[in-house]
């Protein structure tokens, strides 16, 4: 069950780009041990908020709060210090790197040789398999193959394994999770979001499909034309009234 008090809020939320409005007077909460997904048509400003909450992008007014302290990000690396992280639609892998070394790519493990740092690649495997395992209930049959080679829900494993290798992430935003994955990869995705929901982190997912939102969703916010057209519990809604919300054709109570 998520707790009573949000991790993180996002109030009266304004983006602009020169003349455009891309958000206008958004809210959002995020709690632990929940999964809310974010839903929408193009164009109606999730990718937006999302890079907002990740510190890609600075609010043109508005408050972020976390642990009930305002809390302003510079930029993505602070949000990471901070608990806060992305898997983006593109998973931005290095295909020519091993599973291992994607997952510490720009920490990478180091051992001494004759006084000269060389790659601890052995550890960062050992390590790297163990996050899988034990975090996603994930076992690649080759940790040595470089990332190119594994299926889509392989790679999707690897990306997400990057951001809970931090044992301080607490909210984690995935963008299109299962995009261009097959029935049974689409089906394992949505576990391993489900499982890290329940270790208890807070999952933020944006999706295009309401199957697979109603499949892991707690609750849905939706967006329409930059403002928050309602967030409705996914137990007590259905995918004709979320449709509704997204298109206008209904009000939120």
């Amino acid at each position: 069950m998520p707790e009573t008090k949000p991790i993180i809020s996002m109030r009266d939320i304004v983006k602009r780009f020169g003349g455009v409005v891309a958000l206008d007077g958004v809210d959002l909460d995020a709690y632990a041990g929940e999964v809310l997904a974010i839903v929408g048509d193009n164009g109606a400003g999730k990718s937006t908020l999302i890079k907002i909450l990740t510190g890609v992008y600075q609010p043109t007014s508005g408050r972020i709060i976390l642990d009930d302290d305002d809390f302003v990000m510079a930029d993505h690396s602070e949000a990471i210090t901070h608990g806060i992280d992305a898997v983006y639609q593109n998973l931005a892998l290095a295909d020519h790197l091993t599973p291992a070394q994607n997952l510490f790519l720009g920490s990478e493990l180091t051992r001494s040789v004759l006084g000269i740092p060389i790659l601890d690649n052995a550890t960062m495997d050992a390590e790297a398999t163990e996050v899988l395992k034990s975090r996603l209930g994930v076992t690649l049959r080759d940790m040595s193959a470089p990332t190119e080679s594994l299926s889509g829900g392989q790679r999707q494993a690897v990306a997400i394994a990057r951001a809970v290798r931090h044992a301080d992430l607490r909210i984690l935003v995935m963008d299109e999770p299962t995009a261009a994955l097959g029935p049974q990869e689409t089906a394992r995705t949505l576990q391993l979001i489900k499982t890290l929901r329940d270790q208890g982190l807070a999952v933020i997912v944006i999706s295009h499909s309401l199957d697979d939102v109603f499949e892991i969703a707690d609750r849905i916010h939706v967006q329409r034309r930059g403002k928050c057209a309602g967030v409705v519990k996914a137990a007590d809604t259905s995918t004709e009234e979320v449709l509704a919300l997204i298109t206008g054709a209904k009000l939120a109570a």
